[in-house]
Formats: C-alpha cells, structure tokens, sequence
C-alpha cells in the first residue's frame, strides 16, 4: 500500500511538471541607436599631411659674450618684445665709453678749428694772412667735422652692437627649442632659442596632379588630426605652382584658423579635399568598432536585441559620420554604445537579422 502511494505522488509530480509555463524572454536592452540614412555629403580625395608654422624662427646671438640669463623654456608663451635672453655686455659696454671719449674728442678739435676758421677770416679781412692760410683754416676745421661724424657714427655702432646683448622676441609665439644653457659663451651666429607663432599654422600635402583641377574647383578642405581625434576647418586652400618632376606630385598649402589649439609643427594630419558631391550611406562613427580585421556594428533586430553585424568602410563623411558601403540598409538601427551591446546576452534561438 505504502509503494502505491509513493508511486501516484511520483506521477501527480511529473504531470505538474509537463504543465509549468515556458520562460519568459529576456528584456529588450536599453541601448542607445541612431538610425542609417542616405545624405549629400561632398565626395573627398584624402592626402597625407604634416602640420607646419607660417613663422617660425631661430634667434640667434649678434655679439661674443657669456649667457648671463634665461627667462624662457621649452613649451613656454612669449609676447613680442619681451626678453627672452641676456649675453654679458661688459666689454660692449667699454667699447661704448671709449667711443663717447672719441665723441668728445673729436668734438673739442671741431669746435677749435671752427673758431680757428673764424679767426682767420677776419685776419684776412684786415690783410693780415693771405687766401692760402684761410683755404687751409677752412680745410682742417672741415676735417675735424668729418672726423667728428665718423666718431659719432662709430658711437652709434658701438652703442647698437651693445644693444644686441639683450635678446627680444621677434614676435609673439611659443618656444619649441632652447639651444644653449646658463654661462654657455655664445658667438655671433650661434643658436639660442626657436619659437613659432601658433596662430599662423597650416598643413602641407603632396597631391597628385589629376587632382589639382578639381581641388581648385571647389576651393574646400578639412583637415583630421588622428592624434588628437579633431576635424579642422580649412580657411585658405593655395596650390603651389610647380610639381615635383619625380613623384608628379604638387603640393597644396591649407591655411589653418587661428584658434587651432593644441595642434603644433610635426604633427601628422590627414587632408580631405572636396571634389564634389553625391548621395552616400552613412553610419555613426560612435556605431563602428574594429576587431583585429574586422570592422562591425551591432544592428538592433525587431526585438530590440543587439546582433554583430560586419560592413566594409567607405571614404566619405565626417568626424560624426562614415560612409558603409556594404552590410547595413538605410533606416536600419545601430547601437552607438558597441562595447556595451556586445556584453548584453542574446538568446541564441533570436533570428539575427541579413544585411
């Protein structure tokens, strides 16, 4: 009797069994998507580009003398005419005082033969010396003004020369090199300091010739500082008018604005020139991830559910968007947190849906 009722208790358990509810799906995920949609973007010719300062210099020393200071480093900012270095100028500065003595000297010596001028003059009015006497008066108090010129001129020199002991800033910038260190002696010509002006920066690309008719059509271009993750807008387009006769190439200058900041000469960039227009689809660029070789998007199925989703890159776009040239439709939605989508589970039973 016992074995009967454990028997019947066995079977009521397994009939509840067969009747329990299936599982509840999971929860659509709460992920931010965006849609893509087919635009009229301008179609670019992307070139290799390096960043590079309009003005740019080296300042040098003009006279001997040993470096008695540095107000300025690497990386720090300078405005125009602020000392940026001072040479000894002691020995300039007895050079000046002896040229001031010879001023003086040869002042004395023309104010005695003008006097001396005047005096023979009015002897010769009273036929008390002859014409050759005068002529010769006239002769040594010209003399004495010549020679007072040249030691004014020498003084001006000297005092000049004395000036170049203290080193100004040509102009307003950004020092990017120090060439010499406290007490150094610096000679004329030896470098001590390189600064650029950071409000005067543009990119420099070599362009084959095919394309400069069509980058001087539309005149516009962007520049893209992988480093950084920016897109610049350009506000000046020139082609240099001569082409390299070994790589048939011609360069093109593309003038910067000047509130570029954080971008500095060096500094790799990628030109994108306009050469038209056209409709292209585009995705955002927050959507695209890449895995080793593979470039993917999560595509948001009818269930709300994230399924990889692999698509091959066009050129066009902008910092925002990428042109897809295959794997995804127009109107099709894309995760713009890929990270995040490919962490959440999906039932492996979700259709994943064809491109």
């Amino acid at each position: 009797m016992r074995h009967a009722v454990f028997a019947l208790a066995a079977a009521l358990a397994l009939a509840g069994c067969g009747d329990a509810p299936p599982p509840k799906a999971p929860a659509a995920p709460d992920l931010k998507a965006a849609a893509a949609e087919i635009r009229e973007v301008d179609l670019a010719y992307s070139a290799e580009a390096v960043i590079e300062a309009v003005r740019q210099s080296t300042v040098s020393a003009q006279i001997a003398g040993r470096i008695v200071e540095l107000r300025f480093d690497v990386g720090d900012t300078v405005k125009k005419g602020e000392v940026i270095a001072r040479i000894d100028e002691r020995a300039a500065s007895q050079v000046v005082a002896a040229s001031e003595a010879q001023v003086r000297e040869a002042d004395a010596a023309a104010r005695n033969a003008r006097v001396n001028y005047e005096r023979s003059r009015q002897l010769l009015a009273q036929k008390f010396i002859s014409q050759a006497a005068l002529d010769k008066a006239e002769a040594e108090s010209k003399q004495a003004q010549a020679r007072l010129g040249a030691m004014l001129a020498g003084a001006g020199q000297a005092a000049t020369e004395r000036s170049f002991a203290t080193i100004v800033a040509p102009y307003s910038g950004v020092v990017s090199a120090r060439h010499v260190e406290l007490g150094e002696m610096a000679v004329p010509g030896k470098p001590l300091m390189t600064g650029f002006d950071p409000s005067t920066l543009r990119a420099v690309a070599n362009v084959p010739q095919g394309q400069v008719a069509a980058i001087q059509a539309t005149g516009k271009a962007r520049i893209e500082v992988p480093a950084l993750g920016r897109w610049i807008e350009v506000s000046q387009v020139t082609v240099v008018p001569s082409a390299d006769p070994r790589t048939h190439t011609t360069r093109v200058r593309l003038e910067l604005p000047e509130d570029a900041r954080g971008v500095y000469p060096g500094v790799f960039a990628r030109a994108h020139f306009a050469v038209g227009r056209a409709p292209r689809l585009l995705a955002p660029r927050s959507a695209v991830f890449q895995r080793s070789e593979l470039t993917g998007v999560y595509v948001i199925d009818d269930q709300g559910l994230p399924r990889l989703r692999q698509i091959r890159l066009g050129t066009a776009g902008d910092e925002r968007y990428v042109e897809v040239l295959a794997g995804l439709k127009p109107g099709e939605r894309v995760a713009l947190e890929p990270v995040k989508a490919g962490m959440l589970p999906v039932p492996a039973s979700a259709p994943n849906p064809a491109p």
